[in-house]
C-alpha cells in the first residue's frame, strides 16, 4: 500500500507540473491569466462533476451546513491559488513561482503558533528559518531583488492562499467526499471568477492557433488547454487525493514537493526556462525548510496535524 501510494503521489506531482507551462502557451496565444484560469477551472469542474455524476453520485452531495465551507474552499483554496499563480508566472519563471508557493507550510506553522497559539516543536521554527534563507537566495536579495517585485508579490499571495487550503483541512470531515469537494471547488471557483474573468470576452479563436513562446517549442493552443484541463487538473487531483489517503502527511508532502522539480524540468524542456545556480541552490534549501516545517506537525494533535496534509498547489 505504501509503495503504491508513493508511486501515485509521484505521478500526481508530474501531472500538476504541466499546469504552469501549458498556461504560458495560452498566454502566448493572447489569453489573460484570469481567462486561462477560468478555462481551466470551468473545463475541469464540468468534466469532474460529470464523471462523478455517473460513477459516484453520492460524492456530489453537499450537506447544507457545509455550504460556507465549500464557498471558502472554492474562493481561497482553488480560485485564489490558481488566479495568483497564473498571474505570477507571467512575470516569473515557473520554477521560481512554484518554489515561493511551496513556502505555504511555513505560513501554516506561523498561523498555528501565533493565531491558534499552539506550541510547536523547535524543528517547525528551524524549518521556517531555513525556508526563508532559501527564499532569500532564490530571489537574490543581495542584488536588490533581481526578479519582478510584483511577480513576487503575486507568488507570495498564491502561497498564502495555499496555506489557507491547509488550514481549511481542519474542517474536512467524513461527511464530505474529497473528490466531490474538488469537483464543486473547481466549478465554484469558475463561478466566482466570472465577473473578473469575463468568459464572454475570452478570445476563443486563439484556441485554433499554434504558438511558440519565446525560447520554447511550438504547440497547438487547443492541445495545451486540453492537456491542462485533463492531465494537469482532473487526473492530477484524482491521483493526489488517492495518494493522500495512502500516505502520512509528512511523507505525502515530501513527495508532493517534487512538483517544484517537475515543473522546472517541464518549463525548461518546453519553454527554455532554465533556473540559475542561485535558484537551484536556494530552491533545495526552501524544500528542506518546508519539509522540516511540515514534518514537525507529525507529532501534534490530529486537528493541527491535518492542517499539514499535502496539497497539489499548481
Amino acid at each position: 500500500m505504501r509503495q503504491s501510494g508513493l508511486l501515485v503521489a509521484f505521478a500526481s506531482s508530474w501531472c500538476f507540473a504541466f499546469s504552469g507551462p501549458m498556461a504560458k502557451y495560452l498566454a502566448a496565444a493572447g489569453l489573460a491569466p484570469l481567462e486561462s484560469v477560468w478555462v481551466r477551472m470551468a473545463g475541469a469542474g464540468l468534466l469532474l462533476v460529470g464523471i462523478l455524476a455517473v460513477v459516484r453520485p453520492r460524492a456530489l452531495r453537499i450537506p447544507r451546513a457545509r455550504l460556507p465551507f465549500f464557498l471558502a474552499y472554492a474562493v481561497v483554496a482553488v480560485a485564489g491559488v490558481q488566479a495568483l499563480y497564473f498571474a505570477a508566472i507571467t512575470r516569473l519563471p515557473v520554477g521560481v513561482t512554484l518554489l515561493i508557493e511551496f513556502t505555504s507550510p511555513v505560513l501554516v506553522v506561523l498561523w498555528v503558533r501565533f493565531v491558534r497559539r499552539v506550541r510547536l516543536p523547535r524543528a517547525a521554527f528551524t524549518g521556517a528559518v531555513v525556508a526563508v534563507v532559501g527564499l532569500g537566495i532564490v530571489v537574490e536579495v543581495w542584488s536588490g531583488l533581481s526578479l519582478d517585485p510584483f511577480g513576487l508579490l503575486l507568488a507570495f499571495g498564491a502561497a498564502a492562499c495555499c496555506a489557507g487550503y491547509f488550514l481549511l483541512s481542519d474542517g474536512f470531515g467524513d461527511d464530505i467526499d474529497p473528490l466531490g469537494l474538488i469537483a464543486w471547488g473547481l466549478l465554484g471557483a469558475a463561478a466566482v471568477l466570472v465577473p473578473v474573468s469575463r468568459p464572454w470576452d475570452v478570445p476563443w479563436r486563439a484556441l485554433t492557433r499554434t504558438v511558440t513562446p519565446e525560447g520554447g517549442y511550438a504547440l497547438p493552443v487547443l492541445g495545451a488547454a486540453l492537456w491542462m484541463i485533463l492531465v494537469a487538473t482532473v487526473v492530477a487531483y484524482i491521483l493526489g487525493v488517492t495518494a493522500v489517503r495512502r500516505l502520512s502527511a509528512a511523507v505525502g508532502s515530501t513527495v508532493a514537493s517534487l512538483e517544484v522539480i517537475a515543473g522546472a524540468v517541464v518549463a525548461w524542456v518546453l519553454l527554455g526556462e532554465a533556473l540559475g545556480v542561485f535558484q537551484i541552490a536556494g530552491g533545495l534549501i526552501v524544500l528542506v525548510g518546508a519539509y522540516l516545517a511540515q514534518r514537525a506537525t507529525a507529532d501534534l494533535p490530529a486537528p493541527v496535524r491535518e492542517a499539514g496534509a499535502p496539497v497539489p498547489v499548481a
